[in-house]
């Protein structure tokens, strides 16, 4: 702070405070009390104890402005202990005496050790709590003289390795076993000091005589003295490098299977440094059977040792699957639950989640730790208050959870209902793949979901996600599953729309969204439109133009993909890992459920689609026949609908599909055809009539006498898992899908932020009600029964 120097007008004016003072010549000293009270107060004693002139200014005490003002410091003259005042002789000899000792003053702050005993320092500091100039320069004199000592001394240290090494390294090799224990103890002193620890770390001879004296011995000081100095050089990157081409591994590895815990403490450390930052260490550690004996330490009780165990095995394990298999081969999957079960030690949960979420993805592993209940154990985890430790376990029950359909898990799903309205994408992102996983397939996990809330929170997530497609692709699958296929799933179809979810799940359908996504969203709106009170809403938000550019865009890629192949051989280019003929196949699929309704139909007939209905009965893919035969089906219970699709010339390839060998197809086909013929001629119904018998009642014997599960099997699209990939941003892999019998392309991600495939699950199955050999033919004016109404794509 700036001071100004008052003048003596200023200073007559008021009482005299604690405060700032000009030099001799400019104030009025009227007598010896105003003058002494100056020097108690600031003039000399805020000085830095050197008296340095009139023209000097005696900085503040405590360095604030307004104590300038501050009334409670002023002094009474005449309160006690201020009634006697001081003479100029005795001012005169207090001023000479603190010139005298300026000095050692000045020596007593910075340099105190040369002080003699027993002299004393007149002190100028008249605050304790606040010190004075010399006093606040004496800190800097400090550090800059225990640097200069400590130079020195790390240039003995420096200078005492360098001459003792080439004899320590010379005892390190003798044939006496007490000489190398002594020379062993020496080395690990001297690495406790930094100089002379570069000096034994620069000395390739001393660490491989310290890696042998290690191995060789048999005494176990001698062991932990050289254990010991490795790890005390395993925190230089020339040390990790001098141990390493050494053969320090093998040797460290060796001792983990020591009775001695310093001995354990030091090899596990000092290859934990290695494995971090010393290239080529993991597979040397590999080599050296380091996984096994790593495994083997998960049974000891030592929670630190054990986070740093886990976190060894983590980085073998990161990325290279032979030591996934290692692992799993040494029970590891059933210690890391057990640790996870039984510690609460923050550090070693993350440590032992990170490894469990790298073996999570290894489809080896992944039945193995659920069957030790490394879901239960994770779910454990969800509430606790480190944000790593649950996104870990969320990513780990991500991965897994597509193994562990068939498992109860109501309560880790309650809790994942929760989580979807976390703050955080990760979470959410987790908890909604984790949920579209568990509810594949498994009747009680959806009945769970839907009793917890889970569909309205899925909605609200989907609304809340915008365009992050890492989000809405398995809340839309989970969406699809909990609509189909159990006791609640009417329920929950009414309850998408009460919550306002049909409008943003027709938007999804559009762009920027990607076909992974696409795809859920058809299979969703299919089955929302099983629910009538759905089919307005659904009719008046656009659907149903939308899924019908959707077919004719995917259908146009399927014929130019053939004529590719045809052409060239070239394989076809899946656009992110789908096949357009799922858009296919799950587009018709829902423009047949939503054709039960008349206005839908109407708006159907209008968009021009009939034609390429007709051509998907020549596809190859008998799902694709069945989904197209449906749909014409319900087109054609109007008289409108069934002339325009007998004006595309449907009869022929209707008429061929009378003899296929999928029940759903051949009778879809005769419905249309029946349909088709209520305006026909008499004798033209009997011909159809005789067709319709021949084709769809064979000898018992015949081609359809397989077994009806089988027939199921093939000819419904049953409840099953489609392996999509959850999306998490631009990492992992690309997207993964089956449908109906095809290859499953899996593909593992064990990156620190995760992933592997998912599990994105089914739509129903179709009941075709009656079965075939009920139907009767004979009286053409009875409709042959169709398909039951509850098909699934």
């Amino acid at each position: 702070m700036s001071y100004q120097i008052q003048s003596p007008a200023q200073t007559g004016s008021r009482p005299i405070s604690h405060g700032s003072y000009g030099g001799p010549n400019e104030m009025s000293m009227p007598n010896p009390k105003e003058q002494t009270l100056m020097w108690q107060q600031g003039s000399y004693l805020g000085d830095s104890g050197i008296h340095s002139g009139a023209t000097t200014q005696a900085p503040s005490l405590s360095g604030k402005e307004e104590d300038l003002d501050n009334d409670q410091v002023m002094f009474d003259w005449d309160q006690a202990g201020f009634g006697t005042g001081f003479t100029q002789e005795q001012v005169d000899e207090m001023n000479q005496q603190l010139n005298q000792t300026r000095s050692q003053r000045v020596r007593a702050a910075m340099f105190p050790e040369t002080l003699e005993e027993g002299i004393e320092i007149p002190s100028t500091q008249f605050d304790t709590a606040q010190p004075t100039a010399v006093q606040r320069l004496s800190e800097p004199s400090q550090m800059l003289k225990h640097a200069v000592v400590n130079l020195i001394n790390y240039q003995d240290d420096a200078d005492l390795a360098t001459r003792a090494i080439p004899e320590l390294i010379k005892l390190l090799n003798d044939e006496d076993q007490v000489v190398v224990s002594q020379a062993a103890m020496m080395v690990h002193q001297l690495s406790k000091k930094e100089a002379s620890r570069h000096a034994i770390m620069n000395s390739p001879q001393m660490v491989a005589a310290l890696v042998r004296a290690m191995s060789n011995s048999n005494d176990l000081e001698t062991t932990r003295c050289a254990a010991g100095t490795l790890h005390n050089l395993s925190h230089h990157r020339q040390g990790l490098l001098s141990i390493f081409k050494s053969g320090g591994i093998p040797a460290l590895v060796k001792l983990l299977s020591s009775p001695v815990e310093s001995v354990l403490f030091y090899a596990i450390t000092t290859l934990h440094n290695l494995l971090l930052h010393q290239e080529g260490s993991k597979m040397a550690v590999r080599l050296a059977g380091g996984l096994q004996k790593m495994v083997a330490l998960l049974q000891r009780n030592n929670v630190k040792f054990l986070a740093i165990v886990t976190d060894c095995l983590q980085i073998l394990a990161y990325g290279n699957q032979e030591s996934k298999l290692i692992i799993l081969a040494s029970q590891g999957p059933v210690e890391l639950v057990r640790i996870m079960r039984s510690y609460t030690y923050e550090k070693l949960l993350w440590t032992t989640s990170r490894v469990l979420k790298v073996l999570s993805v290894c489809s080896s592993n992944k039945p193995a730790i659920v069957e030790a209940g490394g879901m239960q154990a994770l779910s454990m985890h969800l509430g606790h208050q480190s944000q790593r430790l649950v996104q870990n376990c969320l990513w780990t029950l991500r991965n897994l959870s597509d193994a562990a359909t068939k498992d109860q898990m109501d309560g880790l799903l309650s809790q994942l209902v929760q989580l979807l309205s976390s703050n955080d994408i990760n979470v959410v992102t987790c908890a909604a793949g984790i949920i579209s996983n568990l509810t594949c397939n498994n009747q009680r996990s959806k009945v769970t979901v839907c009793q917890v809330g889970g569909v309205e929170a899925l909605v609200h997530t989907v609304i809340q996600a915008g365009d992050r497609e890492e989000i809405t692709e398995p809340a839309i699958c989970a969406l699809r599953h909990l609509t189909s296929r159990h006791l609640e799933s009417e329920m929950a179809q009414n309850a998408v729309r009460l919550n306002g979810g049909l409008q943003i799940i027709v938007k999804l359908l559009h762009p920027p969204s990607r076909w992974p996504l696409i795809k859920a969203v058809i299979g969703l709106i299919r089955n929302l439109a099983l629910c009538p009170a759905n089919h307005a809403p659904l009719r008046e938000h656009g659907a149903i133009p939308r899924l019908v550019q959707l077919l004719i865009r995917s259908y146009q890629d399927t014929q130019r993909q053939r004529s590719s192949v045809a052409s060239n051989g070239s394989q076809p280019a899946y656009p992110d890992g789908v096949r357009m003929e799922e858009i296919v196949e799950g587009t018709v699929g829902a423009l047949h459920i939503l054709a039960r309704e008349v206005h839908n139909r109407a708006i159907i007939r209008s968009l021009s689609i009939i034609p390429i209905f007709v051509q998907l009965l020549y596809n190859e893919i008998e799902n694709i026949q069945r989904v197209a035969a449906g749909v014409l089906c319900e087109l054609a219970t109007d008289k409108e609908g069934a002339e325009m699709i007998e004006q595309e010339g449907a009869t022929a390839p209707l008429t061929e599909l009378l003899h296929s060998h999928n029940d759903g197809v051949a009778t879809y086909a005769a419905a249309v055809l029946f349909r088709m013929s209520e305006d026909k001629p008499q004798d033209y119904k009997k011909r159809l009539s005789m067709e319709l018998n021949h084709s769809l009642f064979r000898e018992e014997h015949g081609p359809w006498s397989q077994d009806v599960g089988m027939q199921d099997v093939a000819m419904l699209a049953p409840d099953e898992a489609y392996h999509e990939q959850i999306y998490h941003s631009s990492q992992g892999p690309p997207s993964v899908h089956s449908a109906h019998g095809r290859p499953i392309y899996q593909q593992g991600y064990d990156g620190q932020g995760p992933m592997d495939t998912g599990n994105y699950g089914p739509v129903d199955s179709m009941d075709l009600g009656p079965a075939a050999a009920d139907l009767n033919f004979e009286n053409l004016d009875s409709l042959p029964t169709p398909p039951d109404r509850k098909s699934v794509v």
